[in-house]
């Protein structure tokens, strides 16, 4: 049964993922030129958005697993301190890593330190019952098969916000509308479940 949810998920969504995903980093990167993936993977989302942005933008990656092979220079790490100095990069992101982890707010706060300009965030949101369980049943389908741990620590927006606001990061834009699903897939997992923000670093 796993090995058809992830036919399905392949075919339907991880392709058009990370053409869409990488098309709204480009959109925000500004005049970035430095960026810090952090739970890069396999890099390909940030080679594609440097790819589509055309503007010398350098992205380097870290993750607590090594893949067999990255797109972009990549470092290990504990998956709590960024093994890089404060203000070494001008941006960083988290593309779908946060609700993976138990202590997003620390995580955050660690990328604030590394980054001089932005932080962007994709992520998942939800309004009530029916939507988290829906992001479960995403999460699984995209996870469980890579052997990926799965806790469902999504959030409401609001939350999100004040984790945002505590850390004195000001939200310059925050996303709703993510085409990552094609008709009729949409109706059910796109609506408002999921998020990209682009936030302003206040040192």
């Amino acid at each position: 049964m796993s090995e058809i949810f992830k036919a399905i998920h392949n075919k339907y969504v991880f392709q058009r993922r990370i053409q869409v995903l990488s098309d709204e980093v480009a959109a925000v990167l500004n005049d970035t030129k430095s960026v810090l993936d952090i739970g890069c993977g396999d890099g390909t989302i940030s080679k594609l958005s440097a790819e589509k942005k055309n503007s010398g933008v350098k992205f380097s990656g870290i993750d607590v697993m090594a893949r067999p092979t990255c797109a972009i220079d990549f470092k290990l790490f504990d998956g709590y301190t960024i093994p890089h100095a404060d203000n070494t990069f001008e941006a960083s992101m988290f593309i779908d890593v946060l609700h993976h982890l138990n202590h997003i707010k620390e995580s955050i706060a660690e990328a604030k330190r590394v980054s001089s300009k932005y932080i962007i965030i994709k992520d998942h949101l939800y309004k009530n019952v029916f939507d988290y369980e829906t992001l479960k049943f995403m999460d699984w389908v995209g996870n469980k098969p890579h052997s990926v741990e799965v806790i469902f620590n999504f959030k409401k927006e609001e939350v999100w916000r004040k984790i945002f606001e505590e850390l004195g990061l000001e939200v310059v834009t925050f996303n709703k509308s993510i085409p990552l699903y094609p008709f009729p897939f949409n109706i059910l997992f796109g609506r408002d479940l999921h998020f990209v923000a682009l936030l302003k670093v206040n040192k």
